[in-house]
């Protein structure tokens, strides 16, 4: 999709994440939030922009229309410092290369802010075709599953893996997940 950028996440995006809260755009995340979970969602990526232990943005069309989010976060992977990428985009915008065009913008991103961090990783729910392809188009590397707890639900997550330098490589699953 051409024209497509990012932009920071802003207090006037709380709208977005109600759009995002259906049954059908959380069903491989453990369904949809509550309310104070949605508001505590929105402070926190506030908050983490703000320190800059995340990169939150809204995914925008040349029009300036909201097409989804996506972003990168600092967790620890397999015992070391990564970081951790996520994204969701609205059922109109979906099949359109939305998601796949953001990551490679967030790729570059997280290369340009990594703070010493080798990899960009990313967690989708195994059954989620979509945003496992999104991974594999982007040059990720499927590293292992885990299965966790997220949102009260336990999932079994595909460990997908980027290095962010030249001399990184992903190695086979050696310890658990983050």
């Amino acid at each position: 999709m051409d024209h497509l950028r990012l932009r920071l996440w802003s207090e006037d995006d709380l709208d977005l994440l109600h759009a995002a809260n259906t049954p059908a755009m959380t069903d491989h995340l453990g369904g949809p939030e509550t309310e104070d979970q949605i508001a505590e969602r929105h402070a926190r990526y506030l908050r983490l922009v703000e320190s800059g232990e995340a990169r939150m943005f809204v995914i925008e069309d040349a029009r300036g229309s909201a097409l989804g989010s996506i972003g990168h976060w600092h967790v620890e992977w397999r015992k070391e410092p990564a970081l951790e990428s996520g994204w969701f985009v609205l059922p109109e915008a979906q099949g359109r290369e939305v998601a796949s065009n953001a990551l490679a913008l967030v790729v570059d991103d997280a290369r340009a802010h990594r703070a010493g961090r080798r990899f960009l990783t990313a967690f989708p729910e195994v059954g989620n075709a979509a945003s496992n392809g999104v991974c594999r188009r982007n040059g990720f590397t499927l590293a292992g599953t885990v299965t966790g707890q997220f949102r009260g639900a336990e999932l079994t997550m595909n460990e997908w893996a980027l290095p962010l330098t030249s001399t990184s490589e992903v190695s086979p699953p050696d310890t658990p997940g983050p």
